[in-house]
């Protein structure tokens, strides 16, 4: 994937997510990127898992308006504020995904390596005038703090996360595919 579409010298504008899910870049190691849209989409087989990501529907249905998977990557790059996918195991003991912010003390312990992260993908040539936070809440708010402290780029431009829309307002999905196409192309 990344030799596929990253083999390059542009220079992408940053879309940052919250952290990995479990079906997504949980096996697949793509942001946003199931094994189904990994093979359907990017045309690249995977061996293993089938894995479905609601999330990653919505993110391809962007995709596939703005111009196809050879346009949106030559011109983005997706990653989460924290590189690392955490689970939790429910009360009805199944594992589902956690989010960094859902816990103040593992917000506070993987701070620096966010940090550190963060200023690594910026070293790969990411255009630091926008940068695109899928969700629009917590993880807005925590990319606002350290932006403020760090000064990673000029604008964050908030979007709601793609497993809410899928999740709450389906039935506004395409609203929603207009709204990140307008987005996309400041």
């Amino acid at each position: 994937f990344y030799k596929k579409y990253y083999n390059d010298h542009n220079q992408r504008k940053l879309i940052l997510g919250i952290n990995p899910g479990r079906f997504g870049a949980g096996v697949t190691g793509i942001p946003f990127t199931d094994t189904k849209r990994l093979e359907e989409k990017c045309g690249i087989k995977f061996n293993g898992v089938n894995t479905h990501e609601t999330s990653s529907v919505f993110v391809y249905d962007v995709i596939e308006q703005f111009g196809g998977v050879n346009e949106f990557y030559s011109q983005f790059y997706i990653n989460s504020v924290s590189p690392l996918g955490f689970v939790k195991t429910n009360k009805n003991g199944k594992e589902v995904n956690f989010n960094y912010y859902d816990s103040k003390a593992l917000q506070e312990l993987i701070t620096p390596f966010i940090i550190e992260n963060l200023k690594k993908q910026i070293s790969f040539g990411i255009d630091r005038n926008i940068v695109y936070s899928f969700g629009a809440g917590k993880n807005l708010k925590f990319l606002q703090k350290l932006n403020q402290e760090y000064h990673f780029f000029d604008q964050i431009v908030p979007l709601e996360h793609p497993r809410y829309i899928m999740q709450y307002q389906l039935k506004h999905k395409q609203l929603y595919v207009d709204k990140y196409i307008t987005a996309f192309h400041r």
